[in-house]
């Protein structure tokens, strides 16, 4: 697909290890798009002054009400009595103003949910099967099928909480997504292209709705 004239968002949300970062990458390469995902997000939160001690807690789902600098957390944001409404807040504008900056790819936090009632957004969904997603925790990181297991239950315990936590609806929640698939039936380069072309349909679509 030739690069994007016109503005186009594409999120991409995922179980963890279904290589969701890697397809979403692979969609910003081949579309010459900016590429976003956590830990970009995550620097550009903790230039606002949110501590990474308070994002690995975020992360996790923790109600963070309540803490403060004085508590052992750097650089917290003290303005509101609830950190755990602040941290919700900056991460929804810093989704928003990257979303605005230019036509990119978002990789997950939340960003499916933020930019739902946006025209020029794509919003995919990547998951697996659990012996697929083992297989790839095993390879990446080394470990036995019993704790690739605990991984994949640990994080998604955290992905769920998390989720919850900035959109108060549930992780996996299909109705502001276009497009839900198992990254295990093509793999993760081939069910990149397939993505792309449904980009390019819907791109090709809005571009006819343009000249009516």
């Amino acid at each position: 697909m030739e690069a994007l004239k016109k503005h186009l968002v594409i999120s991409v949300g995922c179980e963890y290890a279904c290589g969701g970062s890697a397809i979403g990458r692979w969609i910003a390469k081949d579309l010459g798009i900016a590429y976003y995902d956590r830990h970009i997000i995550d620097q550009i939160m903790e230039r606002t002054g949110v501590s990474p001690a308070l994002l690995k807690l975020a992360d996790k789902g923790v109600d963070i009400s309540g803490l403060r600098a004085e508590d052992g957390f750097a650089n917290a944001p003290t303005k509101y009595a609830n950190l755990t409404e602040r941290m919700v807040y900056i991460q929804k504008e810093v989704v928003k103003k990257l979303a605005d900056r230019s036509s990119c790819v978002i990789i997950g936090r939340c960003s499916d949910y933020i930019l739902r009632n946006r025209k020029d957004t794509l919003n995919f969904y990547i998951y697996g099967p659990e012996e697929y997603r083992i297989e790839n925790v095993k390879k990446e990181l080394g470990v036995d099928d019993a704790r690739a297991k605990e991984l994949i239950r640990e994080n998604d315990e955290y992905l769920m909480a998390r989720y919850r936590q900035i959109t108060g609806t549930d992780w996996g929640e299909r109705h502001h997504r276009q497009l839900l698939i198992d990254s295990s039936v093509l793999g993760i380069r081939e069910t990149a292209t397939y993505l792309e072309g449904f980009v390019k349909s819907f791109y090709d679509k809005l571009d006819q709705q343009e000249t009516v």
